[in-house]
């Protein structure tokens, strides 16, 4: 591996004479801006006195890596004034304070914008603005308590309770969607010359990785009786067949593997492997793999469990190379993702020098541009290492404000007396399935960009997951238009040629060398439009030694080590099992892999970015290029915490065996009544509730008076005795009680909300509806019904809730649009080369 290295030979990035400063002492924020430092933009990291606290974590080198750092104590006069200088010769801020603390501090929205009306203000959230928990700390622990994440990853902790997984569900892709709204308001800025605020939230980001679990709850609760919906498993034993065609089972030799044949031919292709190809045509056995009762899938699930159990990995290995359309990952514990071969074959791992660490291996860009790539090779910095030359910049303007900054020519600012949306005028063709690339085309929809999906005659396979026809696909159809065509078909790839010419970016997902089989990939496209992005976004790669392998979610999540992230001792490898040992195994590997956070959703947001980043790059005068970003690639971003290497590296911060928590202050608690969770982790924060436990009447307990706890270097020496002193108190009052009196105390403890998930963003009164993350939508034969709001939401660009689409709705409007006659059209329909809703 080659180390990256800065060269002034390397072309211009994307973003290249972009300033960023960044007002963020979390992950989200910092995360964001690396990568818009990893594409050349000049980002600024002011640091607290004493340094941001995001330094004792491991992955300080990769999330810090290529800016610039500034220690500044925001509450003194003369440091809080070379921030606003900072913030306003800049063109874009990054701030992930509470709501209303920037604007306290004089570095909000509306006050800096007065004096440069060109900048975007990217701001994150806990939970948005507005609705109950506003002004809650955003902690990750606390917003998955009160989204019903907590309970509904139960079965990694053996079920009964709630558990605490350590991978981030919602801080990645509330990465990616300021990203996204960063991005879109620089593309809408190339125009008018203004910029605006653009604001999401933890809480919406945890909703990429719902699939269909939304509208499986809507119909189940139109429809009644005629549709159910299930958790993941019920008794111990799966509750689908999906789970069945995503089969995790134990080898001879003792490791766990986790398949991928979610579509027909794949999973007939895994039965015969196993020797179990008859039972799809064997009576007793009719409707494989779905059953509706549960002995019978359970009997089922037990032959497919001994089936995997009497070979080892090796022979398994063997017989996948001989058949690639089946496919099993191992579960990769910690970092060792950094060394998948895909992961080496794509370019997408690095080695970087750094000066106080040595030779720190990570990452490389999430995105791979081949026309501008990214600017790789400058590491962290040290604390306060640029402050004396920011100091200086910030007075350098000749009225003490900052010069501006090097940015590209544009309009002049206009009055605007519409406010369309910010991506208004482009167009997507999306060529994909599924959900991990396609819900990526669904944000772009929502920001207000023509998404034109090309299906196949008989629709995107995701449509059809679910019993009851199209729900399993409505969320990644939301807004984009139709058209059913064969590709294979010489008429129909001519279709295709002539939406690529007026398209402005290709999203394409297909498995290695679909696309070139197809006639459909980067050079045949760009040769009938020049100026046409085409982003590739598969699983594993457009080539190399998984790029033909089928690639989902769970296939992805296990590759990179997501259940290890979330809990090492689910992983064993070389242990013996009995069957009942290896059913309650799998069920947690289950949870840990797929419960709620997967890589389908991680995936799905970053190619969000991906097409956002490229549409800049091209308005910023970069011309059409060729980009790559993969599950696997995105995974190991999302797994940023576990995924550097160097040496005398720490461990990231990880639940406990049991999964309750992260030390004594970040942590599950049961009470009188329900669960609380507690995230009181700082030196104030532990301050306000020792005072509220102090307070709190007749069971009040003084634990501030407690020598053992006085300080954070006891608190953590004492730990276990904290604990239990905790774990007493919390007994005392109901979850309900305990979250009134906390949160009256400024104090981030909260009652821990049943699941599922989608049940806290749909229902009445659930945090979702009071946040106003809920809009409206009209589906062609389901009529209305409630999606989510657009996940980022802009000052002055309107965003998009747009409707789901049926297969082929927009087929013969299309057509009409590119010019064809009708006898053409009736021709096309007649040999079934197009579909018409």
């Amino acid at each position: 591996m080659a180390d990256a290295q800065a060269t002034s030979d390397q072309p211009d990035g994307p973003l290249s004479g972009l300033r960023v400063v960044l007002l963020s002492p979390t992950q989200p924020g910092i995360q964001a801006g690396q990568l818009l430092a990893d594409f050349g933009a000049e980002v600024i990291h002011i640091e607290r006195p004493g340094g941001s606290p995001l330094r004792d974590q491991p992955a300080w080198p990769f999330w810090a890596r290529g800016s610039r750092s500034i220690e500044l104590d925001l509450r003194d006069p003369a440091d809080n004034q070379v921030a606003r200088d900072l913030a306003i010769g800049s063109d874009v801020v990054i701030e992930t304070f509470r709501p209303g603390v920037a604007d306290r501090l004089g570095l909000g929205y509306a006050e800096l914008s007065q004096t440069n009306p060109g900048l975007v203000f990217a701001s994150i959230t806990g939970f948005g603005r507005t609705g109950p928990y506003a002004s809650l700390q955003g902690y990750e622990g606390v917003i998955m308590a009160k989204t019903g994440v907590l309970w509904q990853v139960q079965n990694m902790a053996g079920g009964g309770r709630p558990a605490l997984p350590s991978a981030l569900y919602g801080s990645f892709p509330a990465t990616q969607l300021a990203l996204q709204g960063i991005l879109a308001a620089l593309i809408e800025r190339e125009d008018s010359g203004l910029g605006q605020q653009v604001e999401t939230s933890v809480a919406q980001g945890i909703t990429v990785h719902d699939t269909f679990g939304w509208y499986a709850r809507v119909i189940a609760e139109r429809f009644g009786g005629g549709f159910t919906q299930a958790p993941l498993t019920q008794g111990g034993v799966p509750t689908g067949g999906l789970s069945f065609r995503l089969l995790i089972a134990l080898t001879a030799d003792g490791h766990w593997l986790q398949f991928s044949q979610v579509v027909d031919r794949l999973f007939r292709a895994m039965m015969n492997m196993l020797d179990l190809g008859w039972m799809l045509t064997d009576e007793e056995w009719g409707g494989a793999p779905n059953f509706d009762e549960q002995d019978k899938r359970e009997a089922f699930w037990e032959r497919l469990l001994l089936a995997v159990n009497a070979k080892p990995l090796a022979e398994w290995q063997r017989l996948f190379d001989e058949d690639p359309n089946v496919w099993a990952e191992t579960f990769r514990r910690g970092s060792e993702a950094l060394d998948h071969p895909q992961t080496v074959w794509n370019k997408m791992v690095v080695d970087i020098a750094d000066p106080e660490r040595g030779l720190v291996t990570q990452p490389a860009a999430v995105v791979r541009m081949d026309g501008t790539p990214a600017q790789l090779g400058v590491p962290a910095p040290r604390r306060d290492e640029h402050g004396l030359q920011l100091r200086a910049l910030a007075t350098a303007g000749p009225t003490g404000k900052l010069a501006e900054p090097p940015t590209p020519a544009r309009a002049e600012p206009v009055a605007l007396t519409a406010q369309p949306a910010a991506l208004a005028g482009l167009t997507v063709l999306e060529l994909g399935t599924y959900y991990a690339a396609p819900f990526g085309a669904t944000l772009m929809a929502d920001y207000g960009a023509r998404v034109i999906k090309i299906e196949e005659p008989g629709g995107d396979p995701m449509r059809d997951m679910l019993p009851f026809p199209d729900v399993a696909g409505i969320k990644a159809l939301l807004g984009k238009q139709s058209i059913a065509v064969d590709i294979a078909s010489d008429a129909g790839r001519e279709i295709v040629y002539d939406l690529a010419r007026n398209a402005d970016i290709v999203l394409q997902s297909f498995r290695a060398g679909v696309a070139e089989r197809l006639g459909l990939d980067a050079a045949s496209l760009q040769a009938v439009n020049p100026n046409l992005i085409y982003l590739t976004a598969p699983g594993y790669g457009e080539d190399g030694p998984c790029g033909h392998r089928p690639a989902y979610a769970p296939t992805i999540g296990a590759a990179v080590g997501l259940v290890d992230r979330n809990s090492n001792k689910l992983i064993t490898v070389g242990q013996q099992l009995d069957l009942a040992a290896i059913k309650r195994q799998a069920v947690a590997l289950m949870s840990g892999v797929m419960g709620v956070g997967n890589a389908d959703g991680y995936a799905a947001v970053t190619a969000g970015t991906a097409l956002t980043l490229g549409l800049l790059a091209r308005r910023r005068g970069h011309g059409a290029q060729t980009m790559l970003t993969t599950m696997l690639s995105t995974a190991t971003h999302a797994l940023s915490e576990e995924m550097v290497r160097y040496p005398g590296r720490g461990a990231a911060p990880t639940a406990d065996d049991e999964l309750y928590g992260i030390g004594p202050l970040y942590r599950l608690y049961e009470a009188s009544e329900g669960w609380v969770f507690l995230a009181a982790a700082q030196q104030h924060e532990w301050l306000r509730l020792a005072a509220a436990l102090a307070g709190s009447g007749e069971l009040a307990v003084d634990l501030a008076a407690d020598s053992r706890f006085d300080s954070v270097s006891s608190r953590q020496a004492n730990a276990a005795a904290l604990i239990e002193a905790l774990s007493a108190v919390f007994r005392t009052r109901s979850a309900a009680e305990w979250e009134s009196l906390l949160r009256t105390a400024d104090v981030a403890g909260v009652e821990v909300m049943t699941g599922p998930v989608e049940a806290n963003f749909l229902d009445e009164g659930s945090v979702g509806q009071l946040s106003g993350f809920s809009a409206t939508c009209v589906h062609p034969t389901l009529d209305e019904m409630p999606r989510l709001a657009p996940l980022v939401r802009f000052s002055r660009s309107a965003t998009v809730a747009g409707n789901p689409c049926a297969v082929g709705e927009h087929t013969l409007m299309i057509l009409r649009e590119l010019g064809y006659p009708e006898d053409r059209i009736s021709a096309l329909l007649a040999a079934k080369v197009v579909i018409d809703f």
